[in-house]
């Protein structure tokens, strides 16, 4: 087999459109835009959005109030009741330990523990942020919180 060989498969090319080359190519005269109009012009047509005249939607709808800051930092909150699920006595809770309890998807996700729920075991939490009622449920149960928290 050689290069010049080579052939495209039955009925994956077709011819393109030549538009404008007299009436036998069936797209001769008018070029396939119809008679007269908007559309059969050059650069005729709408613009998209365009509603005929009437107040296009983009302009009805409200705009949104306030704003979205763009340097408010998001954290994965989880409560000392999925802790009290999750971890055993004596635990470290830490990114890693979070992710392979399911917790969290990624270590890189900053943690805020929140105080909903009751603990009983003793666990060492090892994250972003703690909540003051958190620090005080963790504490109670002879656990500790440490740094960076």
């Amino acid at each position: 087999m050689e290069l010049k060989d080579l052939v495209p498969a039955e009925g994956s090319t077709k011819n393109r459109k030549r538009v404008g080359r007299g009436p036998a190519s069936g797209h001769g005269k008018t070029s396939g835009r119809g008679m007269n109009g908007q559309k059969s012009r050059a650069g005729g047509g709408k613009r998209i959005g365009f509603e005929g005249g009437q107040t296009p939607l983009a302009m009805r709808l409200p705009k949104l109030p306030g704003f979205r800051n763009f340097n408010r930092v998001e954290y994965a909150p989880v409560n000392v009741a999925r802790l009290e699920l999750k971890f055993e006595a004596g635990d470290v809770v830490d990114h890693e330990a979070l992710v392979a309890k399911g917790i969290i998807k990624n270590v890189d996700t900053l943690v805020k523990v929140l105080g909903d729920g009751e603990l009983t075991k003793s666990l060492t939490v090892k994250v972003d942020k703690v909540s003051a009622s958190a620090v005080a449920k963790i504490e109670a149960a002879g656990g500790k919180v440490e740094q960076p928290c």
